[in-house]
């Protein structure tokens, strides 16, 4: 399953500010055709497939400017995308697994150059370890060196099972894939599209959008370059998609090939930790049709909840979707003309704890490091052990929704008959048994049997705190209050900007959430996997990865259950995470803005935005 790092924080709890303001009038409304969305975390750059990036706000700005062969709607079904291209499977064999995608004619970029599958090729040179390493752009496995295009897309399902390199169709607009096995969510691991024109043309220096002739010329050099495993024009475009897109203005000075896309609307300026606005693409016809009369879509950085629930009082916001809290609920409830609707969440609060150091970090030698062995273990332990999740849930999420539990698994959420029987075996008790008072004293004794002064000279934790969010500010303030029971001094650090600081060395531990973006058998995988795109912690453990190796191929629901339990028991036995609630739901949307149908997977609110309209 593709995570993205939750960008979405809380509404203060002790607001006070009065909400009772009307939004335009219904005659101003009906001549609209902006939406303002609320998000709380800026967005870092453009390209969400970065780790710097890799956000729940980058999701959703990527989600307007592009499409593909498929989407997910409300209800977690995948929808095929059948205005941009259909795909199938062509062979299906033990040992020879192969599927075919094809763009249809007369789809076209942003800047009017004709897409075609050729357009699909990068997806290879993003996903393919082995592709990396024989085209010389470096071993994405490499602890020391990051590969030319260092994103997040390697040493996963495609990489482990592709054979060979993609067969580009006679008129260059199918491809096929060959796997080495059969493949579990087959469809969503095949190519997307990219305007590689405008890489290429950003590598050789160019800064203004070209002809179509050029475009198409240019493209054609990246194929050629793709064939031969041309290591320089490669290693050019690998530098401008690393590095060029982590911009967060925009405006006439950008150059405007950053910018070319296939989908509903393009970025057209964009004010650092302010806005990012996007206009409609008028050439757009490469997924459903933009039905409704919005022309502007803008999404609006608040990171203080009770502003962003003004703003929306005020008019100056369409949708809030910010983290719930009891008194922020009614607040919103409160303001005329906007509905409250609750909405399923996959997007889980975890605490995790530092392993190892992280590739393009430096070394990582604190309190956790795996390096020092049953004493690291040990102090893993008792964090776990400490942290008052109990008392977290009957604080901050019980008075929203009722449920005190908190969570035991990483893998699955609470609600089916296989979260039941995975928590009963998955080696999570150890963590949730007898009372936070004994479990504190299990903790204590951990932490002296290596530390016997540390009530008096307490361990420093450091930990990363997402800044602008009361939620997780209460929950840092809790947590900190009884680790001193044990031994600890947590010392928080907030910032706004911590999604580009996951995995740095110089902290200890973390706590955020996840979010889904799409459904498979591989689930968390990414996080745990050693060479995992999501893994912050460095954790390795060869017995998980093996597990995880397994997870490709289609199988029952009993053995996929068995195979989470042993991973979970591995995990939970080495102390790095441990999940605590599933965030309660809520969003606000203008009553005069119609069809906003918000989802459980990321991008949850945006996905369905051509059904948009005033």
């Amino acid at each position: 399953m593709k995570f993205t790092r939750s960008a979405k924080f809380a509404l203060a709890a002790a607001a006070s500010a009065a909400l009772a303001v009307s939004l335009l009038t219904p005659a101003q409304a009906a001549t609209r055709s902006t939406v303002i969305l609320h998000e709380t975390n800026s967005i870092t750059g453009l390209n969400c497939s970065l780790s710097a990036t890799n956000s729940t706000t980058c999701s959703a700005v990527s989600y307007l400017q592009g499409a593909g062969f498929n989407y997910y709607n409300n209800k977690k079904e995948l929808v095929k995308n059948t205005v941009f291209g259909s795909y199938k499977v062509v062979k299906n064999t033990a040992t020879d697994f192969r599927t075919q995608w094809t763009v249809n004619p007369g789809r076209v970029w942003s800047d009017g150059t004709p897409i075609t599958g050729e357009d699909l090729l990068l997806s290879h040179v993003l996903s393919s370890d082995a592709y990396s390493k024989a085209a010389g752009l470096g071993d994405p496995t490499d602890k020391k060196t990051p590969p030319a295009f260092n994103g997040l897309g390697y040493s996963g399902v495609y990489a482990n099972n592709i054979v060979g390199e993609p067969v580009l169709s006679a008129d260059k607009m199918t491809v096929t894939l060959q796997f080495k096995k059969k493949i579990a969510n087959w469809d969503l691991y095949g190519p997307g599209p990219a305007a590689v024109h405008t890489l290429v043309l950003m590598a050789e220096g160019k800064d203004k959008l070209g002809t179509v002739a050029e475009n198409e010329a240019a493209r054609d050099r990246f194929v050629k370059a793709f064939k031969d495993k041309d290591t320089t024009l490669l290693k050019k475009m690998g530098k401008i998609w690393s590095e060029d897109y982590t911009i967060t203005t925009v405006n006439d000075k950008t150059n405007p090939l950053l910018l070319v896309g296939n989908g509903g609307f393009q970025i057209d300026s964009a004010v650092a930790k302010t806005s990012v606005t996007l206009k409609k693409n008028p050439k757009y016809n490469s997924g459903p049709a933009l039905s409704g009369s919005v022309d502007t879509v803008v999404f609006k950085f608040i990171g203080d909840g009770t502003a962003a629930a003004q703003a929306l009082a005020n008019g100056e916001l369409d949708v809030y979707a910010g983290q719930a809290t009891a008194d922020g609920v009614a607040k919103l409830k409160a303001i005329k003309n906007v509905n409250v609707v609750g909405k399923d969440e996959v997007a889980y609060e975890h605490w995790d704890l530092h392993y190892d150091t992280v590739p393009d970090e430096a070394p990582y030698t604190g309190l956790f490091s795996v390096k020092d062995g049953a004493k690291s273990k040990a102090l893993r332990q008792a964090f776990l052990l400490a942290l008052p999740r109990q008392e977290i849930m009957e604080k901050l999420i019980a008075p929203i929704n009722g449920v005190s539990t908190p969570i035991q698994s990483t893998w699955l959420a609470p609600g089916s008959a296989a979260y039941d029987k995975l928590i009963a075996a998955n080696g999570s008790s150890f963590y949730s048994r007898g009372t936070q008072e004994s479990r504190n004293k299990s903790a204590l004794a951990l932490v002296q049997k290596y530390y016997p002064n540390a009530l008096k000279s307490p361990l420093k934790v450091r930990v990363l705190v997402p800044g602008n969010n009361p939620r997780r500010a209460s929950e840092f303030a809790l947590a900190k209050a009884n680790m001193a029971k044990v031994g600890f001094d947590l010392v928080g650090d907030v910032r706004t900007d911590w999604p580009s600081k996951l995995g740095n060395s110089d902290y200890d531990a973390y706590f955020f959430a996840w979010v889904a973006s799409s459904v498979t058998q591989r689930q968390s995988a990414e996080i745990f996997d050693t060479n995992g795109g999501n893994n912050i912690l460095g954790y390795s453990n060869k017995a998980v990865d093996a597990i995880i190796a397994t997870l490709d191929a289609p199988m029952s629901e009993s053995l996929l259950l068995a195979k989470y339990i042993q991973i979970e028991r591995l995990t939970n036995a080495d102390a790095i995470t441990i999940g605590v609630f599933i965030h309660p739901g809520v969003v606000a949307v203008n009553k005069d803005l119609k069809n906003v149908k918000p989802g459980p997977l990321s991008p949850t609110i945006v996905w369905n935005y051509w059904e948009w309209s005033y």
